[in-house]
């Protein structure tokens, strides 16, 4: 600022917050009874939660990376070996998520490629196409006409007419 700076010239504006104006002495009881709260209940809550964050965080498994270990499948279990046939099922219902998100993938990736070449995508993306129509093809194969009651079982005999409508198609 200049040495020749004039503050009558220039006057402060006038504060915006009012000046308090403290006609008492005692302290006031909604500040007592916000501190009081605090120290009372909040912080030991918060002190027990963020304890046992901390301890769950160490022990947290991984939810993402859970291997499970391959079963046999319907053809190798024995005959009323329910727990076997259990556990087949549940290995087929994983195949089978497993399978809808590997056709969700190479979807996505051939409606991306789509979207960045735009108009010439069916030059430019051959490969996604064809990946995707296999892909496709092969789960279709597979899972196809089940129906919304889909299991090990039907799927297993699915397999064995088309095996058996291949065989015959041989034969003759």
């Amino acid at each position: 600022m200049p040495s020749d700076y004039d503050k009558g010239a220039y006057p402060e504006p006038p504060r915006q917050t009012p000046v308090v104006d403290k006609q008492t002495s005692l302290p006031n009881p909604a500040l007592i009874l916000s501190k009081l709260f605090y120290y009372s209940v909040d912080l030991p809550v918060t002190t027990f939660r963020e304890a046992i964050d901390s301890i769950r965080d160490k022990n947290r498994a991984v939810y993402y990376h859970q291997k499970f270990r391959r079963v046999p499948d319907l053809t190798e279990c024995h005959k009323g070996d329910y727990v076997c046939y259990y556990e087949a099922e549940m290995q087929w219902r994983r195949d089978y998520k497993i399978d809808q998100e590997i056709v969700k993938v190479i979807q996505e990736r051939m409606r991306a490629c789509q979207q960045r070449e735009g108009a010439s995508y069916q030059q430019n993306c051959t490969k996604e196409i064809e990946q995707f129509n296999e892909v496709t093809r092969n789960f279709q194969s597979r899972y196809e006409d089940l129906g919304a009651y889909a299991s090990a079982r039907k799927c297993l005999m699915k397999q064995k007419e088309r095996m058996m409508a291949e065989a015959q198609a041989q034969s003759a």
